[in-house]
């Protein structure tokens, strides 16, 4: 079995506590939710600003998900074979 490599946590927890992300966000995109909800923040969370921002912390939450799938799908597969 390969082992998954978890990737790098790149917001400190400090800065997710200053930045009052709960703690439900506080995963490895925190790091790009921080930036985006300080723009948010500044245009008064209007839908059509902030696009690319919301775009990276909505790919990086996919590709976060895509890693954990294939990990749980590898256990499993791993498991049955046991």
């Amino acid at each position: 079995m390969a082992e998954f490599q978890e990737p790098e946590m790149k917001a400190s927890a400090k800065e997710m506590a200053e930045a009052r992300l709960p703690l439900r966000y506080r995963d490895y995109c925190a790091h790009m939710l921080i930036p985006l909800n300080k723009c948010r923040h500044k245009t008064m969370y209007l839908p059509w600003k902030c696009e690319e921002e919301r775009h990276a912390y909505e790919k990086c939450e996919y590709e976060d998900f895509m890693r954990r799938s294939k990990m749980l799908a590898q256990i499993k597969s791993s498991q049955e074979e046991q």
